[in-house]
């Protein structure tokens, strides 16, 4: 895992054996949108569509020329209640209610993903 404030040392570890005319890499898992060089290469996260650290709506990534960090507002409540009336998934009302709504900030996701880029 890589974070927008991991250590220089974590992304060399990451980006051992990738090419060097590799000038952009796009990542995700963390649902935080960041934009940030890391050793001349441009690593972008766009975000997230459920659990956005970002804030609300869906964060995604217009990439070339450059990189801009881009949110569509959605109605979350409508959503949500498709969610719970279309999925068999079990407890899908407390699913989309943790995962469409914003909840959670990017400093709380920060603290908790921390210890997994191996600080």
């Amino acid at each position: 895992m890589v974070l927008v404030d991991s250590r220089m040392e974590r992304w060399e570890e990451v980006f051992a054996g990738l090419p060097a005319e590799i000038g952009t890499v796009v990542c995700g898992h963390t649902h935080m949108p960041f934009a940030r060089l890391v050793d001349r290469r441009l690593v972008v996260n766009a975000g997230s569509i459920g659990m956005s650290y970002g804030g609300s709506g869906a964060w995604w990534a217009l990439l070339g020329p450059g990189v801009q960090l881009r949110r569509t507002l959605f109605d979350v409540d409508a959503a949500c209640a498709r969610v719970a009336a279309e999925s068999t998934f079990p407890d899908a009302v407390a699913w989309a209610d943790e995962y469409l709504r914003f909840q959670y900030s990017d400093a709380e996701a920060l603290a908790v993903f921390a210890p997994r880029d191996g600080r």
